[in-house]
């Protein structure tokens, strides 16, 4: 039986405190269809793994971010947990990183406090998007559309809210990536890049 995904390279963005089931259960879902996997991160080494508040497992990093390119993936996931995305915010090649993947029209799933990096690279004006509740201001500021919804897809970008939307988010995130490239997707990108260079 063919694998959906059989000769796709996925990548997973993410750092120390990533929530470990938005890592560990996505990574399984797409490697079950076929994928390669790899975690990429801001440093070499291993990652440490959140259960909430309590500390998991570590994982080992395939790649440093400064030495990725979106153009080596066919598409990207980025899991939440507090810390991970507000670290990775703050560096800006992981920051140009999800922006490229943008710019190319390659699908994104991103889930709980992960859309914080979708701010951070400008890429959230004129989508709808869902997020962990504490991020809709931030999302609504950035130009975005927030929903409370357990899954929202817009043109190749997969957003859910919490661990409990993993089912419906990891059934989509095979969908889209399988579809591959979405040229709206770089079409807004590419807009939304333009309205924040924009003076106000």
């Amino acid at each position: 039986m063919s694998k959906k995904l059989e000769g796709k390279r996925i990548a997973f963005l993410a750092t120390d405190m990533v929530e470990q089931v938005e890592l560990t259960e996505p990574w399984k879902a797409v490697r079950d269809e076929g994928a390669k996997v790899e975690l990429v991160s801001l440093e070499e080494g291993k990652i440490q793994g959140f259960n909430h508040y309590d500390k998991g497992d570590m994982f080992g990093v395939d790649r440093v971010v400064e030495e990725a390119s979106a153009s080596d993936y066919d598409a990207l996931v980025i899991p939440g947990g507090v810390g991970n995305p507000d670290t990775m915010r703050t560096d800006e090649n992981a920051v140009a990183f999800v922006r490229d993947f943008f710019e190319q029209g390659k699908p994104v799933g991103v889930i709980c406090h992960g859309p914080w990096m979708l701010v951070e690279a400008g890429v959230v004006r004129g989508r709808k998007v869902t997020s962990w509740p504490s991020l809709q201001t931030d999302i609504r500021n950035a130009g975005g559309e927030w929903v409370d919804k357990e899954v929202v897809v817009d043109q190749g970008l997969v957003t859910s809210r919490k661990p409990d939307d993993l089912p419906a988010f990891n059934e989509k995130i095979v969908e889209e990536f399988c579809e591959g490239r979405h040229e709206e997707q770089a079409e807004k990108a590419q807009n939304a890049v333009h309205a924040d260079a924009t003076p106000k």
